[in-house]
């Protein structure tokens, strides 16, 4: 057959059989007119179109089980963003989600109340408190806040270090009253892994690889539906250009400074240090 520019999009679509399951048939018609729509407003030569290609295929091969360079091109494009707003509507008044990211990893420590979360970790002492509660204001006791960040200096994150080493991870639990406290460093900027083809077209657009500091948590509990956000440190110099776009009003926290001198968990410290509040608001499963 003699298919043109008008009359190919048609012709395959017209090749998914109807037998197909119906979801990869929606999915997959719309990839088709999209993919051909792209296509038609950009014209892309055929150089241009085998650079894409070559592109692909490269971010292909940075992926292992330590990196995945196709999320990070899907968070920088800002796709992991709009797909997590989608699966988590959440009802008024409930915490907002934000991207996973991928430095989460499974068997943090169990930390009691004010339990250290850096575990050692140079920066400047953070004490972060608060209280999880559900959308009509009641505690929740027992619930799980998986927590998980940078170091305090550099930036990094333990899964990034060679040594193996775990740190800047840890697991707290809400007490009766629905109250839940940890020690930690606080957080700062990193950038996101650049040496990649993702780096490259970021770079190729002008942008910066920058995410502002943040503290990641996952708030988990039986008969709610289990959060994924961040704690985002007030006056950063990227919350209004993270370079993953996760960033959200009601997730920017200050952490207030305070001299040399007696600690939230009862303690001192010798030198200054931050406190930060925040209220995790969960909505029923």
């Amino acid at each position: 057959m003699n298919f043109d520019e008008n009359t190919l999009t048609d012709a395959v679509l017209a090749r998914i059989s109807t037998d197909s399951d119906p979801r990869v048939r929606q999915v997959m018609s719309s990839l088709i007119r999209h993919l051909h729509a792209f296509v038609r407003e950009v014209e892309p030569t055929e150089a241009e179109w085998f650079e894409g290609i070559r592109f692909l295929t490269e971010t292909g091969h940075m992926c292992d089980d330590k990196r995945q360079e196709f999320i990070l091109m899907s968070d920088t494009l800002g796709v992991s963003m709009l797909v997590d707003t989608i699966n988590h509507r959440v009802p008024a008044g409930a915490t907002e989600t934000t991207v996973f990211g991928p430095f989460f990893v499974q068997g943090a420590p169990e930390l009691p109340r004010w339990g250290d979360v850096a575990r050692g970790q140079p920066g400047v002492p953070c004490f972060v408190s608060g209280t999880v509660r559900d959308t009509q204001g009641r505690a929740v006791p027992g619930a799980v806040i998986d927590v998980w960040q940078t170091d305090g200096v550099d930036g990094v994150y333990d899964v990034q270090k060679a040594d193996g080493s775990m740190f800047c991870r840890g697991r707290v639990t809400t007490d009766a009253d629905g109250r839940y406290a940890f020690r930690t460093v606080q957080p700062v900027s990193y950038p996101v892994p650049d040496d990649g083809p993702v780096g490259r077209m970021l770079r190729r657009m002008g942008r910066h690889p920058w995410r502002p500091a943040h503290i990641h948590t996952m708030v988990a509990r039986d008969g709610y539906r289990t959060l994924t956000t961040h704690i985002f440190v007030k006056g950063d110099a990227y919350l209004t250009s993270d370079a993953v776009f996760g960033v959200k009003d009601s997730l920017v926290v200050e952490f207030h400074p305070h001299l040399a001198g007696a600690t939230p968990d009862g303690g001192r410290s010798d030198v200054p240090f931050t406190t930060a509040q925040y209220d995790f608001v969960l909505a029923a499963d």
